[in-house]
């Protein structure tokens, strides 16, 4: 039903009468009226536009046709903001994630950062073949950290009285050490210090008494990294295949195992395991000693929480051919 058709009887009538007393028949005598009405419509429009901004953003932009719209845009709400004289500006600023393998910046409005978290690693024994002045070898010193040439990152060979080298699958790896208490933070010039068996089960100083080699020494550089080149450890009886190592302030304190800030382990992957142990040469006696323990079991281990087995458990990928690459974070609470 039209507006037109709601009217009372009598109303219509009413209606152009008094449409006919407020203009006459000539253009001269509507301009005023024209006039008048064109003014009252800008300021009602003003006083919605100035509700409607105090009502948000999101009210005005509600308001704003799309493309394929077909009106002009000065008949549109935006037209009607920019003869009011007012404008808005919306500023976003580019987001920068880090890493602590280095940075990078994205554009856009939302932050990331890909060490959000990381774990803070048990302590665990330096066990009985340190070689860090803690306790006696069989070989020519009981503390390697004060002999020359100790700061290496390939430790497969001797380097105290020989130079022979360790056979066994490459490994290199890779050690990042970040501040748990600080947001994950690199930690660079720190000491790490790395020893493990060769792959006979034996350790250089102790059960290899003439052998100084898969030891050595490196400094955090600035994303808290350190390198080394060495190779996939053996099995012995009773323990799970593991590497040791310790964390000093500095090299300067590097000196001792007894100035060291973080002594742990780091468990070998059971799948990496049990690929070289079966199929490298040297490894035989790693077979029958890797299937009867477990890290449940463990001695060192086994008392830890999922969570902590997982950080201290290395990322590795490669083949008993070409060799594997590791990675390990060292969280620690500075």
């Amino acid at each position: 039903m039209s507006i037109s058709e709601c009217r009372r009887p009598g109303q219509d009538q009413n209606h152009n009468q008094n449409h006919d007393n407020r203009h006459g028949h000539h253009l001269a005598d509507d301009l005023p009226l024209m006039a008048a009405q064109l003014g009252l419509q800008r300021r009602r429009a003003l006083a919605w536009l100035g509700s409607a901004a105090a009502a948000g953003p999101a009210l005005l932009l509600g308001g704003c046709g799309g493309g394929g719209g077909g009106s002009d845009a000065s008949g549109s709400l935006a037209g009607l903001v920019a003869a009011s004289g007012t404008t808005s500006a919306t500023t976003t600023t580019p987001a920068t994630s880090t890493s602590s393998s280095g940075s990078s910046t994205t554009t856009g409005s939302s932050t990331s950062s890909s060490s959000s978290s990381c774990t803070a690693l048990p302590g665990e024994t330096a066990g009985p073949y340190p070689a860090d002045g803690t306790n006696s070898s069989s070989g020519s010193t009981s503390d390697i950290l004060t002999s020359s040439g100790i700061v290496r990152s390939d430790i497969r060979s001797s380097f105290l009285g020989t130079t022979t080298q360790a056979g066994g699958v490459q490994t290199t790896l890779t050690l990042t050490l970040l501040n748990t208490s600080s947001s994950c933070a690199p930690l660079s010039g720190y000491a790490i210090y790395l020893w493990h068996c060769d792959r006979d089960g034996n350790y250089s100083l102790y059960s290899a008494p003439t052998e100084s080699y898969l030891r050595g020494v490196q400094v955090t550089d600035s994303n808290g990294q350190v390198t080394f080149t060495t190779i996939f450890p053996g099995c012995y009886s009773g323990r799970w295949p593991h590497m040791h190592f310790e964390v000093f302030q500095s090299l300067s304190t590097a000196t001792t195992g007894k100035n060291s800030i973080l002594t742990s382990q780091l468990a070998m992957p059971s799948a990496v395991c049990s690929a070289v142990y079966p199929y490298a040469t040297g490894y035989t006696s790693s077979v029958a000693n890797f299937a009867a323990v477990s890290l449940s079991t463990d001695n060192v281990f086994g008392d830890n929480t999922s969570a902590q087995i997982a950080a201290m458990t290395p990322a590795m990928s490669g083949s008993v051919a070409a060799g594997y690459t590791a990675t390990a974070t060292i969280g620690i609470a500075r």
